[in-house]
């Protein structure tokens, strides 16, 4: 088991011939994920690798039975991209691409939202991974192995680092779910995921300065998790009044700063690290390893 991505997931990658969706493909087909076709409007009959490239979404899923779409668009061109695989019906879309302006990243989330059949992740996020079974996006195949963690990370980096730390206990998924202030998929809906996940046994959840998207999910863990959670929250050290780093780590006043972050998850029994090894160590302690 795991969440949203598994070993019967079919990949397809919107943008595969340019340079990062060819790169991308390679490590994600290496890693042993199922990556079945390529979508690059005017280059239907090509191919990469032997993958073959269709004109859109829809002849994609149609031929091969694809239902996981990675998406490695220009940011100008990302809404129309991902309304497309909306269209088309694809389960779940992950958006790779950063820079998208916030307004098309409303607009394709509502398109999405609306349809009730495509989860979006991103974008300007890492992907997800489920060791062992499949890797949509970005993210290094070989730091880590499965195991019985679920991860959930605005930060890709500290994605890594969190899966490097705990790769001898290992993960059932990790999902890099993006800073921008409009996302797709939350830190609510990991954890909703992971609660119900019966290969997940605990959670970690990586947040940053900014918004209130930590305090919210304190709230619906105190109310519906009741698995393990161990946090961190980036940005301990951050200047007060400056934006950091992702575009949705903006603090305005007290409201978003990581001390109050911090205070909301413990608040509801959740052990806050105040670095990364930090959080992993506690990971460590509830898992017994």
């Amino acid at each position: 088991m795991a969440i949203w991505l598994d070993s019967n997931s079919k990949i397809l990658v919107q943008g595969m011939t340019g340079s990062e969706g060819t790169k991308h493909t390679r490590r994600m087909v290496s890693s042993g994920a199922s990556v079945v076709a390529g979508v690059t409007p005017g280059k239907e009959g090509q191919d990469v690798d032997g993958i073959p490239i269709y004109n859109d979404v829809a002849a994609a899923m149609a031929h091969t039975g694809a239902n996981v779409s990675v998406v490695f668009v220009p940011p100008r061109f990302a809404k129309g991209a991902v309304e497309e695989a909306v269209d088309a019906g694809i389960p779940l879309a992950v958006v790779i691409t950063e820079g998208i302006p916030v307004h098309d990243t409303a607009q394709f989330f509502q398109y999405a939202h609306n349809s009730g059949a495509t989860r979006i992740i991103g974008p300007n996020c890492p992907g997800i991974i489920s060791p062992g079974q499949s890797n949509a996006g970005i993210i290094p195949a070989d730091i880590t192995q499965p195991g019985r963690i679920g991860l959930v990370s605005k930060s890709g980096t500290l994605t890594y680092q969190m899966m490097y730390e705990l790769r001898d206990i290992g993960f059932s998924t990790c999902v890099g779910i993006g800073g921008d202030p409009i996302i797709g998929t939350t830190h609510i809906d990991c954890l909703a995921a992971f609660e119900d996940d019966p290969d997940t046994d605990a959670i970690v959840m990586i947040g940053e300065i900014g918004g209130d998207a930590e305090e919210r999910a304190a709230a619906f863990i105190a109310e519906n998790v009741s698995k393990p959670v161990v946090g961190y929250v980036a940005g301990f050290t951050a200047p007060e009044g400056k934006t950091m780093g992702h575009a949705g780590a903006i603090v305005s006043g007290s409201a978003g700063t990581a001390s109050a972050k911090a205070e909301a998850l413990e608040a509801v029994g959740v052990n806050v690290g105040r670095t990364p090894s930090a959080a992993a160590r506690l990971m460590r302690e509830v898992m017994g390893g």
